[in-house]
């Protein structure tokens, strides 16, 4: 095998997935190292399974960068680089009527949260970063300074669903409510929307009528902690290949989308 990939994650509480990906590159099963842990969340768990594994650690809390945005904006320092068009012009997040103020707001500390995770980035340089359990969106300000080749997605993140269905933070939640029979969890690379990324891989599991939301909840982080390492292996394996493609709908219209095509071993 070639030269171990350096992975960095990103957590906002307990870090069951993240110790998932370090059990699997301490077993070797992952071709990788865990090179740094970072956070939104002074208090998040994760933070110790790091640091019992010698993994260096770092936060940025965008709570109080965003409660000091609400009580000083005026006092707010952008990063240089700052561009709140582009990012706006490329962000997915909102529905096409949502409040400019609100939309601002959201760029603006965003972006000012992102550059503190770069700049704490930058002293552990990595070929991927997955989020395990990180509970605030990114925005184009951040994905385009981590993926600077369109080609070859470097940011991978794990839903509690079966994506395209229900996408947002309670994806198993929204599963159980809605009655559904299947269960389930994705792995897919974000893009500038709310987990609509192109997808990597998938488990299932059934849903009984004698589930819980709990124990649904039990079912998949089982399934979510042997699939992560299995994607992050593949993508060390260089295996994993980004692919533009058109389809036809059944309304002669074209509907374009990129997909994960899995390959053989270089």
């Amino acid at each position: 095998m070639g030269n171990k990939i350096r992975i960095g994650a990103l957590i906002s509480g307990g870090g069951t997935n993240l110790q998932a990906i370090i059990d699997s590159c301490e077993s070797g099963k992952i071709d990788g190292e865990m090179v740094f842990v970072g956070t939104d969340n002074p208090d998040a768990k994760g933070l110790g399974r790091a640091s019992k594994h010698n993994i260096p650690t770092f936060v940025v809390d965008y709570s109080s960068i965003i409660r000091k945005y609400g009580k000083e904006p005026g006092k707010i320092r952008l990063p240089g680089s700052f561009d709140e068009e582009d990012i706006r012009s490329k962000l997915s997040l909102f529905h096409s009527g949502a409040d400019r103020q609100k939309i601002k707001k959201f760029i603006i500390t965003r972006a000012i949260a992102e550059a503190g995770l770069l700049e704490k980035m930058k002293f552990y340089p990595v070929d991927l970063l997955v989020l395990a359990g990180f509970m605030r969106n990114l925005t184009p300000y951040f994905i385009d300074r981590i993926n600077t080749d369109p080609d070859n997605p470097r940011i991978m993140n794990i839903h509690p669903a079966l994506l395209p269905a229900f996408p947002g933070t309670d994806g198993y939640g929204d599963t159980f409510r809605y009655g559904a029979k299947i269960g389930g969890c994705t792995v897919h690379f974000i893009d500038y929307g709310e987990d609509s990324g192109p997808i990597i891989g998938q488990k299932a599991f059934p849903i009984e009528p004698d589930d819980t939301i709990d124990s649904i909840k039990k079912k998949g982080l089982a399934l979510e902690w042997e699939l992560y390492p299995e994607c992050i292996r593949l993508f060390a394996q260089k295996r994993l290949k980004t692919v533009r493609m058109t389809y036809a709908r059944d309304d002669g219209k074209e509907v374009k989308r990129t997909v994960v095509k899995i390959v053989h071993s270089e």
